[in-house]
Formats: C-alpha cells, sequence, structure tokens
C-alpha cells in the first residue's frame, strides 16, 4: 500500500516540496539495513554525510521499482481505440532507465517500439507509459524487450509488434570487465 503525502527534506531547497509515494514502513525497514550495511562497509551511519543517506537509498530505490505497483494493460487500455489503421506505428527512442536484476546497477538507453495494429491503435503517450513500467523493475535487457512486446500482443492484437533496446550496463562499466559496450 502506497501513502501520498508531502514530504520536505531538511537538505530541500527553502520553500520548496515535492509530493512522492513512499510506505512508511517499508522505507523505514529498507533503511534500516542499508545502515547495517553501511556499517558492514566499514561506514559509519552516523557521520553527517551518511545520516540521511539510509532514508535516500530506501526512497530512491522504492521510486527505482514503481513498476511493481502498475498494470501496463490498464494503462495500453485506457488509451486504446478502434481505428482501420493498417501502416506500422513507431515510436523510437524512448529513454529508458532500469536496474539490472544481478548486481543491482543501472542500465540505461533506448527503447523502439513497433506495432502493425489490427483495427486497434493507443494513444502514443501510453507506449512510453508501458515502456517505463516494465523498466521501473529489477530487469534483464532481454526480459524488457519480451514483456513490453507480450503486453503489446496481449492487449491491442496486433498483426506483429518489434521492440529493440539499446542499452549501457553499469555493471558492464564499474565492475567486471570495465567495458562500456552499448548492448542491442
Amino acid at each position: 500500500m502506497s501513502v501520498k503525502r508531502k514530504m520536505v527534506d531538511d537538505d530541500d531547497v527553502e520553500g520548496y516540496s515535492k509530493t512522492d509515494n513512499y510506505h512508511p514502513v517499508t522505507v523505514k525497514r529498507v533503511a534500516d539495513k542499508y545502515r547495517t550495511i553501511l556499517k558492514d562497509l566499514g561506514e559509519n551511519p552516523e557521520r553527517e554525510g551518511l545520516l540521511k543517506t539510509p532514508d535516500r537509498v530506501s526512497k530512491a530505490l522504492h521510486y527505482l521499482t514503481h513498476g511493481y505497483d502498475l498494470d501496463p494493460a490498464e494503462i495500453l487500455k485506457s488509451a486504446m481505440f478502434a481505428e482501420e489503421y493498417s501502416q506500422m506505428v513507431i515510436v523510437k527512442d524512448i529513454e529508458v532507465y532500469s536496474m539490472c536484476e544481478h548486481h543491482m546497477l543501472p542500465f540505461f538507453g533506448h527503447i523502439h517500439v513497433a506495432y502493425k495494429p489490427n483495427n486497434k491503435i493507443v494513444g502514443l503517450g501510453a507506449i512510453a507509459n508501458v515502456v517505463d513500467v516494465f523498466a521501473r523493475r529489477l530487469q534483464l535487457q532481454e526480459r524488457l524487450t519480451e514483456q513490453i512486446a507480450d503486453a503489446f500482443m496481449e492487449v491491442l492484437e496486433p498483426q506483429g509488434v518489434l521492440v529493440i533496446c539499446t542499452a549501457r550496463h553499469f555493471c558492464m562499466v564499474m565492475r567486471g570487465v570495465k567495458q562500456d559496450p552499448e548492448i542491442i
């Protein structure tokens, strides 16, 4: 369950506030684990620079994985309408930011979605929203493209769908092989 409330962090600029959805019990539970992780890494979670870090990390992870709480089929259905259009619909260069499930490090890039309608089309913004729903989960690039395609096939029943993702993976750049290839 998500609780919507106005949150103002002490380090926010005077007069600025933001509204985020967080479940306070979950935020605290995850933050407590990060305090322990900081200790286990040899850090002092009580030093000034780290005092709020566990809460910030908890909220960041909650935001970065909020796709579990969203239903891509509902997004598509809400923007779908009947249309006798038979040409390919292509939305390219949708920015994507996700986290790999193996190391919980970011990967980012672009996704291109194409589908050939079968008397049903969807608003173009819904396409980007569906991409974001699946990207905001712990992911594999291969699964991400498959889940997007499956959602389109299930809801729109098009003649066909194609999803291409190009991405850079921090798990390859910051650790391991320390290479920066663009993965397609």
